[in-house]
């Protein structure tokens, strides 16, 4: 997929994030992470919140599968970004919860352990040393080897193993599996790191396709690991592109570059960004599947905007500046971060404790529509972090 006449007008046109306009962004996010602070200490938000406000739940709890790692990660971010001892002092205390809850097996029968472990326990690694940290990120990448399927070559997503019915990746993995790459260097073990080449290079093969549009998740024959079709849990339909997926090939495979230096990311991050991009409406915020347009009366997702926003950056790193598209997809950062800024926020809602409204966490399953997403706060928070502090080392 290339990138449409009316796309490469419209973002070839500079515009500007001004540090005043990063800066007072940032200020307003801290101030809701300042009020949150004293109520997610011993909990942590809801992955979605109702009418705008997160109810607290306990990590691995109810609501929980998958999103307690976000919330530390604002944490660990607003602390790398102000050095301020107070969001260091919470993040660093919610370790236990996490050592705990690997070390219980308490709902980490999923993927999603990188979503889990990467935002708050490796990045508390990588900002403070602690041995305990490391100790408690590697436990938890080897119980994502668990979820390795020879037959395949893939992590299965979610339900029993060996079920066929679940025999199945979905794009999101695509950022679990830097745990694994991560515990690789650290440990020297190349098992975390064959799993993981192994697992990327099958999304790539599989989830993308010819137009750069992409599956959700793809099904494999449990027997032989033969591919067998791409389908959709959370998209309008098995044949449309989900939006948060899309986003998640936008981060993933400039991360999966990252660890591997195969050029062919490079290729399969511009199909996939360059379908993204000439899928975007009016005011430059994704709708939650890029089938729909202004006209469908449909709703946003913001947090599958802020999630290609940090790919689109992870990626700017690795294009040469004489790559034609590479100006195209800063400016294109450049427009949603500042519509996310002046149109999506939750600045002149007192009442929210979330910083990005209108986000969808599964419009199918009618969960979380129109509301905050803790995962939106968090990469909206990392996109301010990346724009503002150009040496910031990547959690993922």
């Amino acid at each position: 997929m290339e990138l449409n006449e009316k796309t490469v007008k419209r973002y070839s046109e500079n515009v500007e994030l001004s540090k005043e306009m990063l800066y007072r962004a940032l200020h307003n996010a801290l101030s809701k992470i300042d009020r949150n602070i004293e109520d997610f200490i011993n909990l942590f938000p809801r992955p979605s919140s109702v009418n705008g406000i997160y109810p607290g739940i306990s990590n691995g709890g109810e609501w929980d599968d998958w999103t307690s790692g976000f919330w530390t990660g604002i944490l660990w971010l607003a602390y790398e970004i102000t050095k301020e001892e107070k969001y260091k002092k919470v993040a660093a205390f919610q370790l236990k919860s996490y050592k705990e809850r690997i070390e219980w097996k308490n709902a980490v029968d999923h993927h999603d352990l990188g979503f889990l472990y990467i935002p708050s326990v490796v990045a508390n690694y990588k900002v403070t040393g602690s041995e305990e940290a490391k100790i408690t990120a590697v436990m938890a990448a080897e119980h994502l080897t668990t979820r390795y399927r020879e037959k395949g070559e893939f992590i299965q997503a979610w339900g029993e193993l060996g079920n066929p019915d679940n025999h199945r990746l979905i794009i999101d993995c695509n950022l679990n599996i830097p745990l694994l790459f991560w515990a690789s260097e650290i440990t020297g073990n190349k098992k975390y790191y064959e799993i993981a080449e192994k697992h990327v290079n099958t999304a790539a093969q599989t989830v993308v396709r010819e137009d750069g549009s992409t599956f959700h998740t793809y099904y494999f024959d449990v027997e032989t690991g033969k591919p067998l079709k791409g389908s959709t849990a959370q998209g309008n339909s098995d044949d449309s592109a989900w939006a948060r997926g899309q986003a998640w090939g936008i981060y993933g495979f400039p991360l999966a570059y990252k660890y591997l230096k195969d050029k062919k990311f490079i290729e399969l991050y511009k199909k996939i960004v360059n379908y993204f991009l000439n899928k975007l409406p009016e005011d430059n915020v994704c709708y939650w599947d890029l089938f729909f347009d202004d006209n469908s009366g449909e709703e946003k997702d913001t947090s599958a905007a802020a999630i290609a926003v940090c790919g689109i950056l992870e990626m700017s790193k690795n294009l040469k500046d004489d790559d034609s598209n590479k100006k195209i997809y800063m400016n294109a950062a450049n427009h949603i971060m500042k519509s996310l800024i002046e149109k999506y926020t939750t600045k002149n809602d007192t009442r929210s404790n979330g910083l990005l409204k209108e986000a969808v966490y599964s419009k199918p399953h009618g969960t979380g529509v129109n509301e905050c997403c803790i995962w939106g706060d968090y990469f909206y928070m990392e996109a301010l972090v990346r724009f503002l502090k150009a040496d910031w080392k990547v959690y993922w």
